[in-house]
């Protein structure tokens, strides 16, 4: 199997994961960059209120967002870009759970992936100070990125990944999973087991 997968990164306006604001993703086929997307997010009522701490580590702010899709509208064209890939992002509960809770709160059903963590890799992979994304892209031979830019921060995850399979000799996901005692999380409804 080839190293293919979808890293995504989502930037919030406040502290509730229902709050998206934007939303990078990078699609890798067989170990390199094919596609990116990246766009602005008009969090779901309710969840829409942007604190000053977000705006100031993003830098998006509510007027940024008015003409945005909302959640429910734009979810269809996250869900055709990354297909059924695996997903990847770096501390990936995060993301994860902005994917299950803005779902929820625009009530629609959240779309089913399994993913991995290029937190947990980094850390099975480098010996670091520090396994934040910047510290972690950097030891992957990717630098100077824009930091909380959901694309950059996709890019820099994405880096990581491939990167981790190289040195670990991984072919796929779930090789790179196991070599480093990577747990492969699901996000969605559970997928049945088999009957038997």
């Amino acid at each position: 199997m080839p190293l293919d997968f979808t890293a995504i990164d989502f930037e919030t306006a406040n502290n509730s994961a229902a709050s998206a604001c934007s939303v990078g993703l990078v699609k890798v086929r067989d170990g390199r960059v094919v596609d990116t997307a990246y766009w602005l997010i008009k969090p779901p009522l309710g969840y829409d209120a942007f604190l000053e701490w977000n705006v100031r580590i993003h830098g998006i702010m509510q007027v940024d967002v008015a003409d945005a899709l909302l959640w429910s509208e734009q979810l269809p064209d996250l869900i055709a870009f990354a297909e059924n890939d695996n997903m990847v992002a770096h501390n990936a509960g995060f993301d994860m759970g902005v994917i299950a809770a803005a779902s929820a709160a625009s009530f629609v059903p959240s779309p089913s992936y399994d993913y991995l963590c290029s937190l947990q890799v980094a850390r099975k992979t480098y010996n670091l100070d520090s396994y934040r994304l910047p510290v972690a892209a950097m030891a992957a031979g990717f630098e100077d990125f824009t930091h909380h830019n959901a694309l950059a921060d996709a890019q820099a995850c994405a880096a990581i990944i491939v990167h981790a399979a190289a040195r670990h000799g991984a072919s796929d996901i779930a090789e790179l999973a196991e070599l480093t005692g990577s747990r492969i999380g699901h996000v969605g409804m559970p997928v049945a087991a088999p009957a038997r």
